[in-house]
């Protein structure tokens, strides 16, 4: 592990804490509103998630170049999960919009 120091690693570890405590958060507050578009928000988070995990991964076998599939696998999932994230935020816009006159 020799690719990142240690206060990195502690960066990158409590990042992907953060985000999934963040989706729990987020789908809570939706159970709690009764408002099924905090699901989908949850949902869409999860491709980021899975791709700050692929990012720890590679940085665990030393960037190994016999491994830069998976980079391109963890651009992939960013890309595909910003356009998650904006398609949930723009369906709880519309969900809120139809609610107040």
């Amino acid at each position: 592990m020799h690719a990142l120091s240690l206060p990195t690693w502690w960066i990158h570890v409590a990042s992907v804490l953060e985000w999934a405590a963040a989706m729990l958060a987020v789908q809570r507050l939706g159970q709690v509103r009764n408002e099924g578009g905090w699901r989908w928000l949850s949902l869409a988070m999860l491709p980021a998630l899975i791709s700050a995990m692929a990012a720890c991964t590679w940085h665990l076998f030393d960037n190994s170049t016999e491994l830069e599939g998976l980079v391109v696998f963890q651009a992939a999932l960013t890309t595909l999960g910003n356009g998650a994230l904006a398609l949930a935020a723009w369906n709880l816009l519309r969900q809120q919009m139809q609610v107040k006159p």
